[in-house]
């Protein structure tokens, strides 16, 4: 007892300590600094004209396409294996087959260049973005909106979700910007190493100036919610409110304490009974189930080429490997399904397009690329890691996300929380999966930064 009671004492000090270190280092905003990704040396000026852009394809593309498809090899899976091992072969034979015979590409590229596309010169790079403006905005306010994907994602994931935003919900509406980030979709992939979330967010920032825009809302799930938070702690005079869909959980003595006694006292650590529910039992569903579901994120956050050396040489390899993270990221239930429930939330002509974006512009190497550049060092000694965020925010906790990130644990990073809503129902590609529970969740916070 003697022994616990000191330890728990020591620990007790050790993090109070060590909270008020960090509460010491930790600096009101990130510089901005500058960069250079294109290929060479940097040259005395660059073309900031903005240019429209129409995504094309060509018999030649399909073509190619059809006949890498009909030379793959398949194996054969495991006996009542579902999802676990990965994208069921027997069923990646069947949406294969779809992709195929049925699948429409020129179709679907039309569907693409319902929203206008454009170009900018950004650092060296052709940064692709939509940008959607509202068809009537003559009697109201109309408030500019960042969206920015993540991995292994795209713009495409707006698509459902644009309508709901340009078009009047009682007045308020918004102009909305949609980039790909570097090294995915059709943006230039960089050229020179260290391209991480702080380089993204410094483009974006300028993508968003150039435009016009001196303040703006900004949106993002998995690899979005950190460029969009780094933007909020770079420029947090023009980040108006930032909302997030995914948030990285915070460490420390508060999280480690709310972990020891959440399970029986939760209210004392300020658990609700559904952050009791969603986060335990904590090592399984936070630990163990993180290393089920994180081996690409070591292969990506270290030998990156390698493994996308195949995937960007084989359509139906590419498509395994992203469908797959689209069946159980929306639900680690489907791994049990033979089928990994990938049309219950999605159809193929919307996944398949997805893909079709990575394979038509040869990206899947440059996005995963994305992993390295902002893993191989500590993130705890990163600027953006001693940056406490002080913009007006909303968190859509999403039930089937990757990890729960309880309020009182964001809070921790996040000091302005404006909203957080347990969402019910939805995983990871939540503009994707729940385009209007995404809106709703979006409208209602932006209404309540606007009245304070």
């Amino acid at each position: 007892v003697y022994r616990l009671v000191v330890g728990s004492s020591a620990l007790a000090a050790g993090g109070i300590l060590a909270y008020i270190a960090h509460k010491r280092r930790q600096v009101k905003t990130i510089p901005l600094g500058e960069g250079w990704w294109g290929a060479g040396e940097k040259p005395l000026s660059e073309d900031e004209k903005i240019y429209p852009f129409q995504v094309q394809t060509s018999d030649e593309e399909i073509k190619d396409l059809h006949e890498r498809i009909d030379r793959t090899r398949y194996s054969d899976p495991l006996e009542d294996s579902g999802f676990q091992y990965g994208f069921n072969s027997t069923h990646l034979q069947k949406v294969v087959s779809y992709w195929r015979h049925e699948f429409d590409w020129k179709k679907q590229v039309t569907v693409l260049n319902k929203f206008p596309h454009f170009k900018t010169k950004i650092e060296g790079l052709d940064v692709h973005f939509i940008h959607v403006r509202p068809s009537h905005r003559e009697t109201r306010k109309v408030r500019p909106l960042m969206l920015v994907h993540g991995w292994p994602g795209s713009f495409y994931e707006f698509y459902k979700i644009l309508p709901l935003l340009t078009e009047n919900q009682d007045g308020l509406v918004f102009e909305v910007i949609c980039p790909s980030i570097p090294g995915y979709g059709f943006s230039d992939a960089p050229h020179k190493k260290g391209f991480n979330s702080l380089a993204a967010a410094r483009i974006f920032l300028t993508l968003m100036e150039r435009l016009g825009f001196s303040q703006f809302y900004v949106q993002g799930g998995d690899w979005g919610s950190l460029i969009t938070t780094n933007m909020a702690q770079m420029k947090p005079q023009c980040v108006k409110g930032l909302h997030l869909n995914m948030m990285m959980s915070g460490r420390g003595f508060k999280v480690l304490l709310s972990l020891m006694i959440g399970p029986y006292l939760p209210f004392l650590v300020g658990f609700s009974r559904e952050d009791v529910r969603r986060l335990f039992p904590f090592f399984e569903k936070n630990v163990w189930e993180m290393l089920r579901e994180s081996g690409y994120l070591h292969i990506q956050a270290t030998k990156p080429d390698t493994a996308g050396c195949g995937l960007n040489d084989s359509p139906v390899g590419l498509a395994a490997y992203i469908l797959e993270k689209f069946s159980t990221w929306s639900d680690f239930k489907n791994r049990d399904l033979v089928d990994g429930g990938l049309e219950r939330k999605f159809s193929l002509d919307d996944l398949l397009t997805n893909v079709m974006i990575y394979w038509t512009t040869g990206s899947i190497v440059s996005s995963m690329r994305f992993y390295k550049e902002n893993l191989q060092s500590n993130l705890d000694a990163r600027v953006d890691a001693k940056t406490g965020i002080f913009v007006p925010t909303g968190f859509a906790a999403f039930p089937n996300e990757l990890m729960h990130v309880p309020k009182s644990w964001a809070q921790i990073k996040y000091r302005n929380i404006y909203s957080y809503t347990f969402m019910p129902r939805g995983g990871h590609f939540a503009a994707f999966e729940e385009p209007q529970l995404l809106a709703n969740d979006l409208i209602q916070f932006v209404r309540k930064v606007e009245k304070s």
